[in-house]
């Protein structure tokens, strides 16, 4: 039995997700693409996952750069998603959707002002369907203050007051 694309999509967007900015060096530009299929794969060594679709532009420059930025979004950075989301790539529309970047000490591009950024270097690599899924060994990490970009649904979404509950630390993943 085969699930039709469109119900499938639907249902993924039941999931809601944080919203990243995949950034790449490639000759000393900055590319970049949106994406929300991102998650954390192992603690030791500390690796996650990133899947590309075949077509986009960055998916050839994360093969050949081996190294890449996950910018994790502040709720304010909608413009900068919604950039990174189209086809377009133009320096002057990146910076005027309020991007501007700062480069590590291995040169991997990253957002300034995001709410956290994970420098990674390529682990490996797996095929899937019309995606690759790539595996960062995350190198560094920063983190700051503020409240995350959501997506649900189709839409981008902001979080609302924090409600009293269970730290996130009582989750200890599957038991």
């Amino acid at each position: 039995m085969s699930v039709a694309q469109n119900d499938f999509r639907n249902a993924m967007g039941c999931f809601a997700t944080g919203v990243t900015v995949i950034t790449v060096d490639q000759d000393g530009e900055v590319h970049g693409m949106t994406a929300n299929a991102f998650c954390s794969v192992s603690l030791d060594p500390v690796l996650v996952l990133i899947c590309v679709d075949h077509r986009a532009r960055t998916h050839a420059h994360l093969h050949s750069r081996k190294r890449f930025g996950i910018n994790v979004l502040r709720s304010d950075q909608q413009a900068i998603s919604e950039y990174y989301a189209s086809s377009v790539e133009n320096h002057e529309q990146a910076e005027a959707a309020g991007a501007s970047f700062q480069r590590t000490a291995h040169g991997t591009p990253v957002l300034q002002g995001g709410l956290a950024y994970l420098e990674c270097r390529l682990h490996s690599t797996q095929a899937a369907g019309d995606h690759t899924i790539f595996i960062g060994e995350v190198e560094d990490v920063v983190v700051r203050e503020g409240e995350p970009l959501l997506f649900f649904r189709g839409h981008y979404r902001k979080t609302s007051e924090a409600q009293p509950g269970s730290p996130a630390s009582a989750f200890k993943g599957s038991e």
